[in-house]
């Protein structure tokens, strides 16, 4: 068993609380030492009450199991000899109301591209298969009930 942690920290100052329009910019602090600005979404909680430069949780949701796929994929790459020399994925989450009528992150999608060089990169259905593995290791992709769809965009 692993055990991870976060420090998650808002302070109100001198602002107002019973109007409701604080502000919801925070702080993630992670146990490597690094601060994250973060927010609600302006989408969620219009500015100024949000902070549009930060990151919102939404955001983070989608990039944890984006960075979660990437990196089983390039392990498993790396395993099978092929050499990654670039990956980027441009990954968009929906979040719309559920089969119980609540807002809920419903379908991520995952857009990685990926650029291989070495005598023998991957052809279409090895590179399909290596993402299929990497959807099937990452244990963020297993921990939600959101579907999470693979769509490699070509090199």
């Amino acid at each position: 068993m692993s055990h991870y942690t976060a420090v998650i920290r808002w302070e109100r100052g001198s602002q107002p609380f019973h109007d409701n329009r604080y502000s919801r910019g925070h702080v993630w602090r992670f146990d490597g030492g690094i601060e994250v600005p973060a927010s609600s979404s302006p989408s969620v909680v219009p500015l100024p009450m949000s902070r549009a430069e930060a990151v919102d949780p939404e955001e983070a949701f989608i990039a944890s199991l984006s960075s979660c796929h990437m990196l089983w994929f390039l392990s498993i790459a790396a395993k099978r000899k092929f050499i990654v020399d670039t990956y980027e994925d441009q990954a968009e989450g929906v979040m719309e109301k559920n089969a119980d009528s609540k807002l809920a992150m419903t379908k991520v999608t995952l857009r990685p591209r990926v650029v291989f060089s070495g005598a023998t990169p991957p052809d279409r259905a090895q590179l399909d298969a290596l993402h299929h593995a990497a959807h099937e290791q990452c244990f963020i992709a297993s921990s939600v009930r959101s579907e999470v769809v693979i769509a490699p965009r070509l090199a």
